[in-house]
């Protein structure tokens, strides 16, 4: 095949489409703007550099997102393999070493001969077979680049990312390791806050000074990223019910358990990092020191990386795209990742898979694929696609989204029989649509 295909960004989704297509022997162009153009919260020029959190959220399949982890491995996906390499202790989520990850992604991508990495910002729309991948920070040349091509305009919410600290400045006087409930043994760090050392904090994060929102923008948070001071601004008891719950949480140098407990997650493979789990801001820099050293245990806390806001960009998908990501009056354009209306790095990685085995069929004059709708990748894709769906919304994958099972089952018992229903479909579906078969899972339905 002479014909190339063009990846528009360098994340996660952009990462997976193109190695989907080299895996298939098609010849790809990675188009990635930085460093030649920076973005509001990347700051490095790896690909597939992680801004919000380490976290790629739970494991288990009796989670959703842990489900679509294992489809994806099913089905060879490189961000998994990468991730799954880049591990660090994070109980039952996966989390990886943020930097590591990025850097072997970028090495990977860079050594396979077929996919050309070009360091550009592309500023119109590919006439030839295209995948815009180009994330939740589309340059505003770009964004009007696909405005114009979709011929609608964007949609955005925004996004907000949590702060790190060392792991040395976090006084373990106050603070002790553990994770809720005990599963995962002692993969977080617990900073407990009495009654009044809590309501104080709440206190301050409602007075605090904050990045203003300019004017004509429209303020829309997507429920998984809510900054702390929305949180705050909804009830003085949000944040207990929250990110800073202290159920299954006891201190056991005092066998009591805190009115509230903020918790830390390692971030780097060496143990020198944790971020501040569920802590996304927008308060300013000063304001957050300040602030987040009330928290006891991080009265001396150094900081590496302080929170901060920024807009997310996706499409009104249900109008513009079809189930295999295509374009629906534009079929040699895809799009994938969070711009199409997806939340979250697994979801982003899925359908970036899902548009580079579409591109490479479509390259060979074949039908595209289309994932059953009982699977995790299906269910989400059907979500995002549905004709007529009205105040569309960004959606994390969740078992919500899946068809009923044809008995009545609850709790954990249904969410392994869905599990076990999607693996299962989506063994025959590869089957016949031909697909390599990936190596073995690392996840189990019991």
């Amino acid at each position: 095949m002479s014909e190339r295909v063009a990846v528009v960004g360098g994340g996660l989704a952009g990462c997976e489409a193109a190695w989907q297509m080299a895996r298939a022997g098609v010849a790809v162009d990675l188009h990635e703007m930085r460093p030649q153009r920076g973005t509001a919260a990347h700051t490095t020029d790896r690909l597939a550099e992680l801004v919000c959190s380490n976290s790629f959220r739970n494991a288990s399949l009796e989670t959703a997102v842990g489900l679509l982890k294992e489809e994806m491995r099913q089905l060879g996906s490189v961000v998994m393999r990468v991730a799954d390499g880049h591990r660090v202790p994070a109980g039952a989520c996966l989390a990886v070493d943020r930097t590591g990850f990025a850097a072997e992604l970028t090495r990977l991508i860079e050594a396979e001969p077929l996919i050309r990495l070009v360091r550009e910002e592309v500023t119109a729309i590919p006439s030839g077979l295209t995948i815009v991948a180009s994330g939740p920070l589309t340059s505003p040349s770009l964004s009007a680049a696909l405005s114009e091509a979709l011929g609608t305009k964007h949609l955005y919410f925004y996004d907000a990312i949590a702060p790190t600290v060392t792991t040395d400045s976090i006084d373990m006087t106050i603070a002790w390791k553990a994770s809720r409930y005990d599963k995962g043994g002692d993969d977080y760090v617990n900073c407990p806050l009495g009654r009044d050392e809590y309501y104080a904090f709440v206190d301050a994060v409602a007075a605090a000074e904050k990045v203003p929102t300019r004017d004509f923008e429209r303020c829309v948070y997507f429920e998984g990223c809510m900054p702390i001071e929305e949180m705050v601004r909804r009830g003085p008891d949000t944040l207990a019910f929250g990110p800073m719950r202290p159920v299954g949480l006891i201190d056991p140098r005092t066998g009591a358990r805190a009115f509230a407990c903020v918790q830390l997650r390692q971030d780097d493979a060496e143990g020198r990092l944790y971020n501040m789990v569920g802590f996304q801001t927008k308060m300013t820099y000063p304001e957050q020191r300040r602030i987040f050293r009330m928290i006891p245990g991080l009265q001396e806390a150094e900081f590496v990386r302080l929170g901060s806001l920024h807009r997310n960009t996706y499409v009104d998908a249900p109008s513009l795209l079809m189930p295999s990501l295509q374009v629906v009056h534009r079929r040699q354009l895809l799009l994938a990742g969070q711009i199409v209306g997806v939340e979250g790095y697994v979801e982003s990685a899925a359908t970036g898979l899902l548009a580079g085995l579409n591109a490479a069929r479509l390259l060979r004059g074949q039908s595209p694929l289309i994932p059953p709708r009982t699977t995790a990748l299906g269910s989400l894709l059907a979500y995002i696609t549905q004709r007529g769906r009205k105040g569309f919304q960004p959606m994390n994958a969740n078992y919500g989204l899946f068809p009923p099972m044809a008995r009545s089952l609850r709790g954990g018992e249904k969410k392994r029989a869905l599990a076990e229903r999607a693996l299962g479909a989506l063994e025959r579906w590869r089957h016949e649509a031909g697909l390599a078969t990936a190596g073995a899972g690392s996840a189990s339905v019991a």
